[in-house]
């Protein structure tokens, strides 16, 4: 289950560098990637979790004493990986002040020559911005505001603005796609917020809703059922081929009318496209066949998806995006949600809670509202169990979910979903997934780091599943790993099988794409707490949710006070026109 090519082991043995890291550069630079960093040593920044000091002693053992501060390449290097880290932290834009600083510290001679390199190869983009101006017009003489200019990596900026010209596109050429009576007729017996969610989206060309997981899901089943009984192609579509699935699970629509996003875009092969890069039939040359496409649960789209999204839908189309307030953003860069609410050009309705509701959906309001609160649980919906430490939060999360669930419960363990706020860590996802692996499917991941019968999550895109689809493997050969999801058994090539992670244990993040009948969260103090997050991670589980709380008053006061991140974007004023 390896591929590694020869000569890149080579390298990366005369070089002293760690054998893991030759995988992961193989991954991300595909063919040729030998080559490349014999080259451009410092090309090894673009691998994940290398560090510019990593890259400096990787370039000095490649090129000797000609592996200068000063080398254009280590520039232009670096100034894409400080643009990349940026991205990771969601933004589109970095101030050119931020990067020439921190190039500065990294010893570049001269920043903006290093600037102009990676100008000039069009990995990254000077992107402009007109200044607003007041109502009133300036006075005579008075200093006009200069246009602000920030950096973005082409990548990201290309699609924000692909995703502002479509949303835009969409708003203009929208008109009702019912008549009248017609939508006062799909209104009746609708609450009010309801009745104005339906409107909005049969008279709007974008629609933004908010409102809990349940709520919006419900909503969207109801318009979508009104819009097909009157003869509009109409489709939900959820994050993953298995929220598709449970969605669909009674809902009493014809096949393929709740269908994950990845598999409504058709992706394909495609050899000439870059490593990782997944590349989707659908788009403006072959548009969607679709009237109205409703996203329930849009909170993870970033720029580049909702880019993708928006250019296959035709002109006409009707979009509907709904989220949680105060979701977790999007792990890719941008803000869809915010910045279209922000823009202030579409609907926004907010839906309100459909019940009383219970345990769960009280716990995850408050969370919501920035308080921690205990709620009563006397059917054990919420649970809380205390851990000293991080070893002993994954010790607890391993009995939750092999012993105590399924024996008070009666959920199996295949159906209990553990999450960590990140990976890494004490009592991250990996270190629960090597506990869980040792109690539920022992073995010497002899095909890739994977055995038959492991649970996996996608990572990064495939073209047989979207990020944060779960599956199980069954079998590996010659061609590549097999794994069984939602949409169907698929063979994972061993040069992708980098993008797949152990499952029983997924990072918020990650999981965010399915909802599943029992969770363990497991919050241990140090890791990425915030309000954000912990609410998703609590607005995960249907019927119960266990949380080992190891974080102590950390995770009260991060509730209470740590909000999402500022993000740098500009697709606000991108759907302005």
């Amino acid at each position: 289950m390896t591929d590694i090519p020869a000569d890149l082991t080579e390298l990366f043995t005369q070089a002293g560098a760690p054998a893991p890291l030759a995988a992961r550069a193989a991954a991300r630079l595909g063919a040729g990637a030998a080559a490349r960093l014999r080259e451009d040593p410092w090309a090894l920044l673009r691998v994940p979790g290398v560090t510019p000091v990593q890259a400096d002693h990787f370039a000095r053992a490649v090129l000797g004493e000609a592996a200068r501060p000063d080398d254009p390449r280590r520039g232009r290097a670096l100034v894409l990986a400080l643009l990349t880290e940026a991205a990771r932290q969601g933004h589109t834009l970095t101030p050119p002040e931020q990067v020439l600083t921190a190039l500065e510290r990294a010893r570049v001679p001269d920043p903006r020559a290093a600037v102009e390199v990676a100008l000039d190869e069009g990995e990254v983009l000077v992107v402009t911005e007109e200044p607003e101006f007041d109502e009133a017009a300036p006075e005579d003489g008075d200093d006009l505001p200069e246009p602000e200019e920030n950096l973005a990596l082409t990548r990201w900026a290309v699609a924000e603005e692909a995703a502002g010209e479509g949303l835009l596109r969409l708003r203009l050429t929208a008109s009702d796609l019912l008549d009248n009576a017609t939508i006062k007729q799909a209104r009746a017996g609708l609450a009010e917020d309801r009745s104005l969610a339906l409107s909005a989206a049969l008279r709007t060309g974008v629609t933004v809703w908010r409102g809990a997981p349940g709520d919006l899901a419900e909503t969207a089943l109801t318009l979508v059922r009104a819009a097909a009984g009157h003869g509009l192609r109409a489709a939900v579509v959820t994050p993953t081929e298995r929220a598709a699935a449970d969605l669909a699970e009674g809902a009493d629509l014809p096949e393929g009318t709740v269908v994950g996003l990845h598999r409504l875009l058709e992706p394909r092969p495609d050899a000439g496209a870059a490593p990782g890069a997944v590349v989707f039939g659908r788009g403006e040359q072959n548009p969607l066949e679709l009237d109205l496409a409703v996203v329930p649960d849009a909170a993870g789209l970033d720029v580049e998806l909702c880019a993708v999204l928006v250019e296959a839908l035709p002109d006409g189309a009707h979009l509907v995006l709904g989220g949680e307030p105060g979701a977790l953003p999007p792990a890719g860069p941008g803000r869809v949600l915010d910045d279209l609410e922000a823009s202030e050009t579409v609907p926004v309705v907010e839906l309100e809670p459909a019940g009383p509701g219970g345990p769960l959906a009280a716990l995850t309001a408050a969370v919501r509202g920035g308080e921690l609160v205990a709620v009563e649980a006397p059917g054990r919906e919420v649970v809380i169990v205390p851990a000293a430490g991080g070893a002993e939060a994954v010790h607890r999360a391993v009995q939750l979910v092999t012993d105590s669930i399924p024996r008070a419960l009666g959920i199996p363990a295949d159906q209990v979903q553990v999450v960590a706020p990140a990976a890494g860590g004490e009592a991250g996802a990996t270190a629960l997934n090597a506990a869980l692996k040792a109690r539920l499917n022992a073995g010497p991941g002899r095909f890739g780091g994977f055995d038959a019968g492991d649970r996996v999550v996608v990572a990064a895109p495939l073209t047989a599943a979207a990020v944060g689809e779960p599956g199980t493997v069954t079998g590996a050969d010659a061609e590549g790993l097999r794994v069984a999801f939602a949409g169907g058994e698929a063979t994972v090539a061993p040069a992708d099988a980098a993008r797949l992670r152990h499952g029983w244990a997924v990072p918020v993040a990650l999981a965010r794409g399915v909802r599943h009948p029992a969770v363990v969260a497991v919050l241990a103090e140090g890791g990425e707490l915030s309000r954000p997050l912990v609410a998703t991670a609590f607005g995960l589980a249907l019927r119960h949710l266990s949380v080992v709380q190891a974080a102590g008053p950390a995770l009260a006061r991060a509730v209470r006070e740590t909000g999402a991140p500022a993000r740098r974007t500009r697709l606000a004023r991108l759907v302005v026109g």
